[in-house]
């Protein structure tokens, strides 16, 4: 019997689709890896304000949250640079290497040469706002590389899975370093000298994943990647006009912004520290509950990337974004309705009611993954579509754009998630996980971990009914854009129309 190969999507979709490598996607993403080390080291900065510059914790607070609006300002114009920027031999791999050195030296600066120095808060400032710089750049270099590597509308949810990958496993690796070797060495303190060793240590592990990834974007790092389909240099000039271009006349993109933004803030409210107290500390009665179970998740949410590439790859973005999203929104409402009727202290005494609450738990964390991968191709077929709709090929505007926003709603998380514990009593204490349940706490509680993604669920749908890009418009879309390169490159000299 002879075997029938499978079509490829180029040949079902008649577009001769760019492809990349298994391998170049999964070391291109590595820059992704390397952000979430600096992840961790951010994650200790409350720590060094307080040991190395006698910063107070409130203080601290401030700090952290002012800076966060900082670098959603920033973005945009890291983005506006890399668009104009054109280097023979590429520039993503300018970008992610140069803004890995930036931010390397300013956590050098900040966790071994000035800490514990007397240098002080300004020090402390300026140190971290140089951070940010390095870090916009590298970052929004590595959300280029995915539109850059691959336009197969069956490979590009690949990667998203593989950046997904390693924003789960990378961060909880060096969590674990840092908490079982680290801290242990310095008698369990967060002292100057633990927060030193730590730095260096994952700064040399940082330029592993990052030369790792200058690698994987090395065959695609040229400057016919980055060509327009304008009809002249004019046309295709970018100015800060483009950014806003995008934003009022790109309505997948604004769409998707608005998927993205209220998903994005029901996810950092969740992800408070004082939040998971009222959840995992007063209403279970189980404060360590909570980290281990987002330990046992990454196996399961992996899994259920993967499939959600596939998923994406058959569908499209937009209706695996909607499938996935009604069953998110499914899965919530049931925790949301158990939370209610079920006395949560007696959850854990209970085999069958523990099976119940962490079995409907994974599901939803797995259906969020499979969400999240649908939204890293969607960015890529929002790039594209603005290709086709203006000419200009913007993977860097499109994602300073959108970090732009996200910034500003996360740096909103902590004072929504503060303000609604100060409701319900803790205006001067912070909630503790030996305090008492209460109905107040309770409803508190369901309202903000599973009521407010609901909502943000919500706004998804809503927005996803206007949106056009599905898996049909794609390939009208692709074809369109691959015909007029070859009219272009046909009739004009290649400088012309780059």
């Amino acid at each position: 019997m002879v075997r029938i190969s499978k079509q490829t999507a180029s040949e079902a979709d008649g577009v001769e689709y760019r492809r990349a490598r298994t391998w170049e996607i999964a070391f291109s993403q590595l820059n992704n890896g390397s952000a979430m080390i600096f992840y961790v080291l951010v994650g200790l900065m409350s720590y060094l304000q307080n040991a190395g510059y006698g910063i107070a914790v409130a203080a601290a607070g401030v700090i952290l949250t002012v800076t966060r609006v900082f670098d959603g300002v920033v973005d945009p114009l890291v983005g506006l640079v890399i668009e104009r920027m054109r280097f023979r031999f590429g520039k993503l791999r300018f970008f992610m290497l140069t803004g890995w050195a930036i931010r390397s030296l300013a956590i050098l600066m900040l966790f071994v040469w000035g800490s514990n120095a007397g240098l002080g808060a300004v020090f402390f400032i300026v140190l971290y706002l140089v951070y940010i710089v390095g870090s916009s750049m590298s970052d929004i270099a590595g959300q280029m590389s995915g539109p850059v590597l691959t336009n197969d509308p069956r490979q590009r949810p690949t990667v998203q899975v593989w950046a997904t990958v390693y924003a789960y496993l990378v961060p909880s690796i060096f969590t674990i370093i840092s908490t079982l070797v680290f801290l242990p060495r310095h008698g369990n303190e967060f002292t100057v000298g633990m927060l030193s060793e730590t730095a260096i240590t994952y700064l040399a592990c940082s330029l592993v994943f990052q030369i790792l990834a200058c690698i994987g974007v090395a065959r695609v790092d040229k400057p016919e990647s980055f060509t327009h389909i304008a009809a002249s240099k004019k046309d295709a000039a970018v100015s800060v006009r483009d950014m806003w271009n995008v934003l009022a006349h790109n309505g997948a993109f604004l769409r998707y912004l608005i998927s993205g933004a209220s998903d994005k803030l029901a996810q950092v409210v969740k992800s408070q520290a004082v939040i998971g107290t009222l959840m995992w500390g007063i209403l279970l009665g189980n404060m360590q509950l909570g980290t281990t179970l987002s330990l046992v998740a990454i196996l399961p949410g992996i899994v259920f990337a993967i499939f959600g590439a596939r998923y994406t790859g058959k569908h499209g973005s937009k209706a695996a974004t909607v499938t996935w999203t009604w069953i998110c929104l499914i899965l919530a409402a049931v925790l949301a309705a158990f939370c209610l009727v079920v006395d949560l202290r007696s959850v854990l005494g209970s085999l069958p009611l523990t099976i119940v609450f962490f079995l409907v738990y994974l599901l939803l964390n797995g259906a969020t993954m499979v969400v999240t991968v649908a939204g890293g191709a969607m960015r890529a077929d929002v790039i594209d579509h603005e290709l086709d709709r203006s000419g200009k090929f913007l993977p860097a505007t499109v994602s300073a754009t959108y970090n732009f926003v996200d910034q500003i709603i996360s740096s909103l998380g902590s004072t929504l998630a503060l303000g609604a514990v100060a409701l319900i009593g803790f205006s001067t204490v912070m909630p503790q996980p030996t305090d008492n349940p209460s109905t107040a706490i309770l409803l508190m509680t369901v309202l903000l971990f599973f009521g407010l993604p609901i909502l943000g669920w919500v706004c998804t749908l809503f927005a996803m009914r206007g949106y056009t890009l599905d898996r049909a418009e794609m390939i009208e879309v692709q074809k369109r854009v691959a015909i007029r390169k070859t009219e272009l490159q046909a009739g004009k000299p290649v400088e012309t129309i780059a």
